[in-house]
């Protein structure tokens, strides 16, 4: 029998119905959710390109890399719940399986790159360059990708049939334990999170806090939805709430990264350079400026830094000389020279004899 169209459905496949259904509203508001979610997330994409010229300091600017990579995974995010919307087939069942692992290994790998980063720099010591956060980033991400190709490989050249009309309890299971990396990431996370709070440099302890919050909220959404799809639908004896469970926490999880990390942290990177974020016996964690000023230094104002600079030291003394000081040698002649007569421009012509 043909499956009547819902209310809100025009002449489309049976497996999109719960993207108009009128009945079922819940695909149509998580929907707008994705939807607005991906155009904010591309609105702070873009935002961030315009706001690397107005950086001031280098290692924020650094973090720029980061920001960028999780937004990627957070625009994919919401971009995957409509996988979850439209019932699951042949083509929806492989995304599935394979971009949820990756696309969450790509937000919490930045995340803990991030913490690290933050780990030195809340204790004084010399931050990772962009070129090395960036291959941290690559490198976490790169295990969830490898072991969810080599899951669908083998399923889909082997198992094809068998995993394409798999029973909903037994793809749930094998849905979580593909997920085990990514478990271990937030873990990991979680805990560098905490360690930003421990150093002398109070601001870098904000973004560490940024980290944490989002962190522990995502945690109890994955220990929601893990629970429910794993053992609690079958309990209530409600299948048909996987996706939307699944869905739901997709897009609640996608909210968490934009509201409690990524606004704030772009909301700080413009913030006024502080000195006092830094040692300041450690040229490694200076901070650099965008502008260079150029021209030729006033050599009067350099030296009345230098005495000033003397006698902020506990051994100048303003009744001492700061000229250096030679030892005279006294083999030297130190007698006043006499001065010698002239000899007559006439010598030569009287024989050594002056005028009579």
């Amino acid at each position: 029998m043909a499956t009547p169209v819902p209310r809100g459905c025009g002449s489309i496949h049976s497996d999109y119905y719960l993207l108009c259904d009128m009945e079922q509203a819940w695909g149509i508001v998580l929907e707008s959710l994705a939807t607005v979610g991906v155009l904010v997330t591309i609105f702070l994409i873009c935002s961030l390109f315009f706001l690397i010229c107005k950086v001031q300091d280098n290692n924020k600017r650094h973090m720029i890399s980061i920001y960028f990579f999780f937004l990627l995974g957070t625009l994919g995010i919401f971009g995957l719940t409509f996988a979850f919307i439209i019932k699951s087939n042949e083509n929806t069942r492989p995304t599935r399986f394979f971009l949820f692992g990756v696309l969450f290994a790509l937000c919490f790998s930045s995340l803990l790159t991030h913490a690290f980063n933050l780990i030195r720099l809340v204790r004084g010591k010399k931050p990772f360059s962009w070129l090395v956060l960036l291959l941290l980033i690559v490198s976490f991400a790169l295990v969830q990708i490898v072991i969810n190709i080599e899951y669908l490989v083998t399923m889909l050249v082997n198992y094809r049939d068998d995993f394409l009309l798999m029973l909903s309890e037994q793809a749930n299971k094998d849905f979580a334990m593909l997920l085990i990396y990514v478990l271990f990431l937030m873990a990991l996370t979680f805990l560098m999170s905490m360690f930003t709070f421990c150093g002398p440099y109070k601001s870098w302890k904000r973004h560490g806090a940024h980290i944490f919050v989002t962190v522990l909220f995502s945690i109890a959404i994955w220990v929601v939805w893990i629970t429910m799809l794993t053992k609690g639908n079958q309990l209530l004896n409600k299948p048909a709430w996987d996706d939307p469970v699944v869905a739901i926490a997709l897009v609640s999880n996608g909210w968490i990264f934009l509201i409690m990390y990524i606004v704030p942290e772009i909301c700080f990177l413009t913030a006024p350079l502080k000195l006092e974020d830094y040692p300041p016996d450690n040229d490694f964690c200076q901070p650099t400026f965008i502008k260079q000023t150029t021209g030729v230094d006033n050599r009067a104002y350099t030296q009345d830094e230098i005495v000033r600079g003397d006698r902020e030291d506990p051994s100048y003394s303003p009744y001492s000389s700061h000229f250096q000081l030679k030892t005279i040698d006294t083999r030297n002649d130190f007698s006043i020279p006499r001065p010698k007569a002239q000899t007559s421009p006439y010598h030569d012509y009287t024989g050594g004899k002056g005028p009579m």
